[in-house]
């Protein structure tokens, strides 16, 4: 399976899925809680899934809402250090378990996870 061919194989209820597992875990989480406005949650919360979408190969929601994705820019004011970043992996492998999606996309969706996280990172740590 190629990364464009996720979303022809989970749909957009794999996707729902698996971010809303992920968001389940974020507001008690004493790391990544609070880099997440608790008004702004369910905004966060469709546009992580709106971007994966398109990002796995299915509608352009994204791009038509929100331009190119400029990830590094948009998540420039959180302090994404090694720890958060390990953190967010942490959260989002255990929403891919709950998720139930089959294998090889489940090892795709694991490696971009890890590689965009370790691209986010912005702060170093003491």
């Amino acid at each position: 399976m190629e990364e464009h061919e996720v979303y022809s194989v989970i749909g957009n209820e794999g996707f729902e899925r698996l971010v809303a597992a992920f968001y389940r875990q974020v507001p008690g989480d004493d790391l990544l809680g609070p880099m997440y406005p608790a008004q702004d949650l369910h905004g966060a919360e469709q546009r992580l899934r709106d971007f994966l979408i398109y990002r796995f190969g299915g509608p352009p929601l994204y791009i038509e809402q929100r331009g190119h994705p400029r990830l590094r820019m948009r998540h420039a004011p959180f302090p994404i250090g090694e720890r958060a970043r390990d953190r967010w992996v942490q959260l989002m492998n255990r929403a891919l378990d709950e998720a139930l999606l089959p294998d090889e996309a489940q090892r795709l969706l694991r490696e971009f996870f890890a590689a965009m996280a370790t691209f986010l990172i912005n702060r170093t740590e003491d």
